[in-house]
């Protein structure tokens, strides 16, 4: 099937939703965007749909309080989910957006790809590993992105990539690590090939099950 099937670019704001129970009905495919609060989230997000201001940047990291939901194209779906660790917020408000967290990631079935953005720099946080731990349990595909890619010499960039694939590689499940820069558009292309293949990939096993059907 042709890439030219699924666009990124074509993203546009559906809701920010505090909660799975205000998202849109199930049924349909989301790609969601998982990392710690310091993670660059929204700039990647910003750079692989090439829109400025899709999802909101902010010098302090944690704004994305919300489960915020892009649709690419009909029962397509990207999804934002709150940002989790650095956030210098009240305890509260910390655990609330990881109540979220954890519900969408837990009972969400359109969620069919998981992209984790860790900084290169500090890769594989404990919440990282949990996090990709989980989706390796639930048989769900990852890309870790390790952003900022551009604050590393080549040299010391291909080593934290070799280093994360080692260490993810015992997972044995499905992921790819790949450096990531939205600042020098590293990887952003690798990038958006994989997330419309997960896209491109749901919509070939639904229309192999409807010929089965028929």
């Amino acid at each position: 099937m042709s890439s030219s099937v699924i666009n990124l670019q074509k993203a546009t704001f559906t809701i920010s939703a505090p909660d799975i129970r205000s998202l849109p009905a199930e049924g349909g495919i989301e790609v969601a965007f998982a990392g710690r609060s310091n993670a660059g989230k929204s700039s990647a997000l910003n750079t692989l749909t090439r829109q400025k201001s899709l999802a909101r940047t902010s010098k302090t990291p944690g704004r994305t309080q919300l489960i915020n939901v892009f649709e690419i194209a009909e029962n397509k779906r990207l999804v934002d989910l709150p940002g989790y660790g650095f956030a210098k917020v009240p305890l509260e408000m910390k655990k609330k957006w990881q109540k979220a967290l954890g519900e969408y990631l837990q009972k969400r079935e359109s969620l069919k790809g998981l992209v984790v953005l860790m900084d290169i720099r500090h890769p594989l946080k404990d919440l990282d590993m949990d996090l990709i731990q989980w989706a390796a349990d639930s048989e769900l595909p990852v890309l870790a992105l390790l952003t900022k890619a551009d604050k590393l010499k080549q040299g010391k960039r291909n080593s934290e990539v070799l280093q994360v694939r080692k260490t993810l590689a015992a997972l044995n499940a499905d992921i790819q690590v790949m450096a990531f820069s939205s600042l020098k558009r590293t990887g952003v292309e690798q990038a958006n090939n994989v997330i419309c293949q997960w896209f491109e990939d749901d919509i070939t096993e639904d229309e192999s099950e409807g010929e089965i059907e028929a």
